[in-house]
């Protein structure tokens, strides 16, 4: 079985990304893209479907790992009876081709290592051509061929091929000083040739420099900086550098709840991750980054404003069917295994107020409009206008019945009053009566339509009696101040309802009196949706107060694994993480509500250890 989620790290090279586990496997790797097809998909299945493993052949004591420095390159270190080795994983800054590099070194004693490697194309489905060949320079190499995709392993020593079940494995002993390295190359199958190997010498540096290069711009200077760091590498781990587009995750159908069927296809660009990501970028120092994510994002909606999508591919891609993997048993059991993501085709109201607060904060930073972004905004806002009324399937993209989802029409309001003030503000021109006059009477409709006087709270939806974590957004989105007296009932209702501890799940999934069935139209059950909890901090800081905003942020982040990486979701009672992993949504939480509670002046309670031992974590011994 693979294992839990948290213990996985990541490593990147902007174009796609792997999971590796404490046990050494690379469980999970798509290529060339994120959305690729998978080479490595034993987190859906099993070891058959495709893993990487470099670790010791026999007893390990205790495993420790780490990120060296502010970069993406990952160690773990294996105790032995015998000695400790280390595994050095990274990707190499991408060029035409795509590598994993894996070394190993003896730290103290001898330790006798084992290699096993199965390559699998498609999801599994592909045991592809194997051949022993030479590269260009002579060098011998194994290369799998499958349809469009090769690869090539090279290694010191190479493993043996089995034929009998399509696993390649070697074993070899290293002693302390001595080291070994590994790579695996994707490349077309269509090239003849085997590339030539990478020196592991030569892009082991090169890659720490690209890294910490970029973290170094990175403007946050408070007491939770090595957090917001790590956050802000995995966002620019997940990001598509061609394009700048932003996966939600790099993985697929990691369920929301253990056993379920909450599982979805998160390696697309939604344009209200899109949104956040681009906010984040600008408060932090990455002008350029945001010009990239910007140009993603005007590029992606182009076209006719009728058929704007909430989601993308990472070229902008529209065509995202959803299907399903009948092949591989899904995540510890969890089916089905989706690929592609049918909320594409939802309506949802708020993007379009991410989309015009993005590009509101973008002018704000002195990124200027030009001919194209400006008339595709006041066609954004025509189209807006013509369907604002209408229910939809609000930012948690319920299966369910369409509702008048009060966030949804918070987000209009926002899309309207970024508007009004690009006209006031930056002179740009529009239609601003009609704009001031809509935004005012979608604010008191909400203030009348909205709240529930015996719930005494803004509510999920127009009459409904349950409520909502993304309505504690309201202060961040200017809709109301964080004190107003209807505003603080509020988030009293939904510490009530939805926060337990330090968790607070974005919404109710039981069927209530009203309504039979859940309003998502699922089974009922999930974990607590991790970037809801950060909302609250943000919320707390808003509202001044500042030691409960501090306390609650200081025991999340003991909830990040021990490299710092969150998954989407956490699991109460089985005290583990759930979801796709790691999450953009949930890290750029974690830097806007770090952003929020250093601005309130929180009390300085020290720095927080970059590799926090959160519940359940901490050394992992035994495997």
């Amino acid at each position: 079985m693979p294992l839990p989620i948290e213990n996985y790290a990541l490593i990147g090279d902007t174009h796609s990304a792997a999971l590796v586990g404490t046990d050494g496997s690379i469980d999970w790797l798509c290529l060339p893209r994120f959305d690729s097809p998978g080479v490595f998909s034993a987190l859906l299945g099993g070891p058959s479907d495709g893993h990487w493993q470099l670790c010791p052949a026999g007893e390990v004591t205790s495993v420790h790992r780490r990120y060296r420095d502010e970069t993406m390159v990952l160690e773990t270190d294996f105790v032995t009876p015998t000695g400790r080795a280390r595994v050095i994983d990274f990707m190499p800054v991408r060029d035409r081709r795509a590598d994993v590099m894996r070394v190993v070194e003896c730290v103290d004693g001898t330790v006798e290592m084992r290699m096993e490697w199965v390559i699998r194309f498609d999801y599994g489905e592909i045991v592809p051509w194997v051949q022993r060949r030479f590269d260009a320079d002579g060098r011998p190499a194994i290369t799998a061929i499958g349809g469009p995709d090769a690869v090539c392993l090279r290694g010191d020593p190479l493993p043996e091929h089995d034929s009998t079940d399509h696993r390649h494995t070697v074993e070899f002993t290293v002693a302390a000083g001595e080291r070994r390295t590994f790579s695996m190359t994707w490349y077309p199958s269509s090239d003849s040739t085997v590339p030539t190997v990478h020196d592991a010498d030569e892009q082991l540096p090169r890659t720490e420099r690209f890294w910490r290069s970029w973290a170094r711009k990175c403007k946050y200077r408070g007491p939770y900086r090595a957090q917001v760091v790590r956050s802000a590498l995995t966002l620019k781990a997940l990001t598509y550098e061609p394009t700048g587009g932003i996966v939600a995750a790099p993985t697929t159908s990691l369920p929301e709840q253990l056993g379920g069927e909450r599982n979805w296809d998160y390696r697309y660009c939604w344009l209200r991750d899109a949104s956040l990501t681009l906010r984040s970028m600008l408060d932090h120092g990455y002008r350029s980054e945001a010009k990239a994510w910007r140009s993603w994002l005007l590029r992606s909606v182009a076209g006719d404003p009728e058929d704007l999508q909430i989601l993308y591919g990472v070229a902008g891609e529209r065509r995202l069917f959803e299907w399903t993997v009948d092949t591989l048993d899904g995540y510890q059991g969890a089916k089905p295994v989706r690929i592609g993501n049918a909320a594409s085709g939802q309506l949802q109201l708020d993007v379009y107020g991410e989309v015009l607060d993005a590009l509101h904060e973008a002018r704000v930073e002195g990124i200027k409009e030009d001919d194209f972004s400006w008339p595709l905004q006041l066609a954004l806002a025509d189209n807006l206008l013509s369907k604002w009324d209408q229910p939809d399937n609000g930012i948690w993209e319920v299966r369910g019945e369409l509702r008048h989802f009060t966030h949804s029409r918070m987000m209009v309001w926002v899309a309207l009053d970024r508007l009004v003030q690009a006209v006031e503000r930056s002179g740009l021109p529009g239609d601003v009566e009609r704009w001031r006059t809509m935004r005012d009477e979608v604010h008191e409709e909400i203030l009348t339509k909205g709240w529930n006087d015996e719930v005494g709270a803004f509510t999920q939806y127009y009459g409904g009696s349950t409520v909502d974590a993304a309505v504690l957004l309201m202060p961040q989105m200017g809709f109301l101040p964080a004190d107003d007296e209807r505003f603080v009932s509020t988030m009293a209702v939904i510490e009530r309802e939805l926060r337990d501890g330090p968790f607070v799940k974005r919404y109710s999934t039981e069927p209530t009196e009203a309504d039979k069935t859940a309003v998502d139209g699922l089974p009922p059950g999930e974990g607590a949706f991790l970037m809801c909890s950060f909302w609250l901090v943000r919320a707390y800081a808003m509202a001044g107060r500042t030691e409960e905003a501090t306390e609650l942020f200081d025991q999340l982040l003991g909830l990040c694994n021990d490299v710092g990486l969150l998954a989407e979701e956490y699991d109460i009672e089985r005290n583990r993480m759930l979801g796709n992993f790691p999450q953009a949504f949930s890290h750029l939480a974690l830097i806007s509500a770090a952003q929020a509670v250093t601005t309130a002046g929180a009390p300085d309670r020290g720095r927080v250890p970059e590799q926090s031992d959160g519940p359940g974590y901490g050394e992992h011994h035994t495997r």
